[in-house]
């Protein structure tokens, strides 16, 4: 974990320090005005770390127009530095064949003030974009036929949220049209795959409410996320099962003779020594593999040794990237970031882009979603 702090803090400081010479080059800054540029580059920077102290000694209003400021900022530095570098390597080219051709190719080189106008207004129209398209909600829906329901279960709806992250930015309003969402769909089951919460559990008050307003046929269940441990679990934990939701934690139920169910915590519980460390395939094999068996898990890592243990994985955590082009790097480290994969030995893999945001209140070509799967028995 420590390792990670120190990383991000690092890599968001070469971001920062990147864009401040990339200003620099178009603009004949005097000192006071390098001097302030400066400045608020290094709050900028920290702002995460501010955040998180504010929200700890209890002052919410500093904590939440500093994590709306920074995060904001965070995204937009994002996506002014990736088409900052894209033209730069565009830049390259005319200069390579120029060398290549023995021609003057400079009339193809965008000029230093436009290298830097250019991504500023994309980052900024690309900012916006995402600021109100991650309160736009999706609803996925995606039918799998199976021979495992009961005769007399012709069909069985289990909507999914993930990544949902309440804390300081998603709060009440977002919180309720998600709920809607959810309603609207009329789960027989209702899951969460984890970071429901987001940083320290302060003041979210009324929110487990809105939860506890979904009731569906055959329960709500849910699962340990990286951010459970992050915020603290026992108080991650109460405020899931005030929610409504049983947690499963290494553990498996029989849902009415209908359905296995089983979930299983975020490795990042074992950085705390937390985790209910049970083995998947332990866990798996327990159930009758006459029905249809549920795997909840936070991230899209299937185990190999339980494929066809379970017939479907829910996960979450990648956000699909959360902002083009971080979905380049998710989509690269896990084998799959957003919909469905097969896997071994008959099994299934649902990714989810996650329902709400995690740092910047931005989605940018990843819309957030709730997900229904509906489980339909063959023949019927």
């Amino acid at each position: 974990m420590r390792f990670f702090v120190v990383f991000f803090f690092v890599i968001y400081g070469l971001l920062h320090l990147y864009a401040s010479l990339k200003v620099k080059a178009v603009l004949s800054l005097d000192f006071k005005s390098a001097l302030s540029m400066a400045l608020f580059m290094t709050i900028m920077i920290f702002s995460p770390l501010i955040v998180y102290t504010s929200e700890k000694h209890g002052l919410e209003s500093l904590a939440r127009v500093l994590s709306y400021t920074g995060y904001l900022w965070m995204g937009f530095l994002f996506l002014f530095v990736s088409m900052a570098l894209a033209i730069d390597f565009y830049r390259l080219i005319p200069y390579a064949g120029g060398i290549i051709f023995r021609k003057d190719l400079s009339g193809m080189v965008p000029s230093a003030g436009l290298s830097v106008l250019i991504p500023a207004l994309f980052s900024l129209a690309a900012c916006t974009y995402g600021y109100f398209d991650a309160k736009n909600y999706r609803t996925e829906h995606v039918t799998i036929r199976t021979s495992k329901l009961p005769p007399d279960i012709s069909r069985l709806k289990i909507v999914q949220i993930s990544d949902v992250h309440l804390g300081l930015i998603v709060r009440e309003d977002r919180l309720k049209r998600i709920i809607e969402q959810v309603k609207t769909a009329k789960p027989d089951i209702f899951v969460s795959t984890g970071d429901l919460v987001d940083g320290l559990i302060n003041r979210l008050e009324g929110l487990p409410e809105l939860l506890d307003e979904v009731k569906p046929r055959y329960g709500k269940f849910a699962i340990t996320g990286n951010h459970e441990f992050y915020a603290g679990i026992e108080q991650s934990l109460g405020f899931t099962k005030s929610a409504g939701f049983t947690i499963l934690r290494g553990e498996g139920v029989t849902v009415e003779g209908i359905i296995n169910i089983a979930g299983v915590d975020d490795e990042a519980g074992n950085y705390y020594g937390l985790s209910k460390n049970v083995s998947e395939k332990e866990l798996l094999s327990r159930f009758d593999n006459g029905k249809f068996t549920l795997l909840l898990k936070h991230r899209p890592l299937p185990d190999r040794d339980s494929t066809g243990l379970f017939d479907l994985q829910l996960s979450g955590h990648t956000h699909k990237g959360q902002i083009f082009p971080f979905s380049v790097i998710t989509d690269f480290y896990y084998p799959a970031h957003a919909g469905v994969l097969n896997l071994l030995n008959g099994s299934l893999l649902y990714v989810s882009r996650g329902t709400g945001t995690w740092g910047p209140p931005i989605r940018f070509l990843s819309p957030p979603e709730v997900t229904v799967i509906e489980l339909v028995r063959e023949g019927a």
